[in-house]
């Protein structure tokens, strides 16, 4: 895979077939998708012009990166859909790599597609890895004090660039303080999750618990385990009270 880097942007050809659906018609079909580092926690995929099959209709207008340049803006027209300013194009690009690419915004498309599987949120780094493995650790969950969780059989997932998390059987969390919420996030390596949040003695902490209850297959081993957020509250491992990671998170 050919890597470039200029700044903050590092490019790299994925080797994954990719396709952009519309409104049930194909946007785009490439089998060298160009991934894009726009932000260090995960790429964005280009598509080299060729190989986007829907109308790009030119808006007149311009967005402007700091790290990319200019970009010409477009409207993505494909059978009876639009997607209106969905498209960009970097052709005068300091980044010699996006010429001749297009950039198609993803949440205005319909569905991606890397190979014959659909993959959501963002397309997954070829140098992230996700490991789950079953532990005898000893963690406890404290918030504002008062332990809300307590287990000796935790699964510690281990994701590159953040820290581990331990998720928890239900059993050895205080479920009389849980609050379910309607909050959700989605995750290209695990799924959807829904999450709980924490109160304690009148005090609610939204948000701090989360839990899939159908992960992705790779991910199936967390399925129905509950994880805190390290970030936000305190945690020990083995007796010893860990430091609040530093992510995009905090």
């Amino acid at each position: 895979m050919a890597e470039q880097t200029r700044g903050r942007v590092r490019t790299e050809t994925g080797q994954k077939r990719v396709r952009v659906f519309l409104g049930g018609e194909l946007v785009a079909d490439t089998r060298a998708p160009l991934l894009v580092w726009e932000v260090p926690y995960y790429p964005a995929y280009y598509i080299a012009a060729s190989d986007v099959t829907a109308e790009l209709v030119a808006t007149g207008e311009k967005a402007h990166s700091p790290s990319r340049g200019d970009a010409a803006v477009f409207d993505v027209k494909v059978g009876g859909a639009t997607a209106a300013g969905a498209a960009q194009r970097f052709d005068d690009s300091p980044v010699e790599a996006l010429r001749g690419y297009v950039r198609l915004q993803w949440d205005a498309m319909t569905s991606w597609f890397e190979e014959d599987e659909q993959v959501f949120v963002h397309p997954r780094d070829p140098h992230k890895r996700v490991d789950i493995l079953g532990s005898s650790r000893h963690v406890r969950i404290e918030v504002d004090g008062v332990v809300v969780a307590d287990s000796h059989q935790p699964r510690i997932l281990f994701e590159t660039s953040l820290p581990p998390r331990y998720y928890l059987p239900m059993t050895d969390v205080r479920l009389d303080l849980l609050r379910p919420s309607e909050t959700q996030s989605h995750c290209p390596y695990k799924g959807t999750a829904s999450y709980y949040s924490v109160e304690v003695e009148g005090h609610l902490t939204p948000d701090i618990v989360w839990y899939y209850t159908a992960p992705l297959p790779e991910s199936q081993k967390v399925a129905g385990l509950a994880c805190f957020y390290d970030e936000k509250v305190d945690v020990y491992l083995d007796g010893e009270l860990q430091a609040k990671p530093k992510t995009p998170f905090s």
